[in-house]
């Protein structure tokens, strides 16, 4: 009773005055900003961080041989840390040949099947959550440069009307709480600006590392709206817009997140 009832005055908040959707947040704020002390200091240090695990596996993976052809990630990229350098800060993008808005993962899986002539990985695997989160790694620092115009133009519009929209049965929109309710407690979590510059990340409630997917898909649980399949063309305009949204935001994953 006191869970429902946490929600009913939360919803009943957002309901009385509808928030107006933002082109960005006047100041970005990271998402570890809104963690606990201990989860930022965790996240700080690459030693005490559960998902450096991942990263190091990914590391590994990199240079494994798989598929029909017998080749590494490494075999066409050559070194991790050199060419992978800020290459996520530029994703999502629209890839040239498909015409598809991919994200590391997507990138991942099309490396895999087009030149490895490998299987796709699953998301949430833990083969794809490492070798996405070594990648990004290697990106940490970086300010995010996603392109909106042209090609990306319709995802993005996609995206941001995405943002903007009511769902579920709770009828609530990702704008009412990431710019609306920024700061409130909801559930033991402290609302935050809904920034994705630190995912992949290690979330202490699942024990484990997650993909953004996760994250947004467990939104969709807690409106009550429908849930999409992970890689859904919805979710990766979605993501679109986020990171566009983060502004000059540094990206910070892997991060640790409550």
């Amino acid at each position: 009773m006191r869970y429902k009832l946490g929600i009913c005055v939360f919803v009943g908040v957002l309901t009385g005055a509808d928030v107006a959707a933002q082109q960005r947040p006047a100041t970005p704020l990271p998402g570890s900003v809104f963690q606990s002390p201990e989860a930022r200091a965790m996240q700080s240090d690459d030693t005490s961080n559960p998902a450096m695990l991942w990263v190091e596996k990914g590391r590994s993976l990199w240079t494994k041989s798989d598929g029909a052809t017998g080749k590494s990630c490494a075999s066409c990229h050559g070194d991790l840390q050199t060419v992978m350098k800020g290459v996520a800060a530029r994703y999502p993008l629209v890839d040239q040949k498909s015409k598809t808005l991919m994200n590391i993962e997507g990138r991942i899986n099309n490396c895999r099947t087009d030149h490895q002539q490998a299987p796709p990985l699953p998301y949430e695997s833990n083969e794809l959550l490492s070798l996405t989160s070594a990648i990004t790694y290697q990106s940490r620092g970086d300010v995010r440069l996603v392109g909106i115009d042209g090609a990306a133009e319709p995802f993005f519009t996609q995206g941001r009307a995405l943002f903007e929209q009511r769902q579920g049965q709770l009828n609530l929109a990702c704008v009412q709480c990431h710019d609306g309710q920024v700061g409130r407690k909801l559930r033991g979590d402290t609302v935050s600006q809904g920034q994705t510059h630190g995912w992949p990340a290690y979330r202490l409630e699942w024990q484990s590392m997650g993909s953004l997917h996760r994250r947004i898909r467990s939104c969709s649980i807690g409106v009550r709206a429908e849930v999409l399949p992970y890689g859904a063309p919805s979710y990766l305009a979605l993501e679109l817009y986020l990171a566009w949204r983060g502004g000059s935001l540094p990206m910070e994953s892997p991060g640790v997140r409550r």
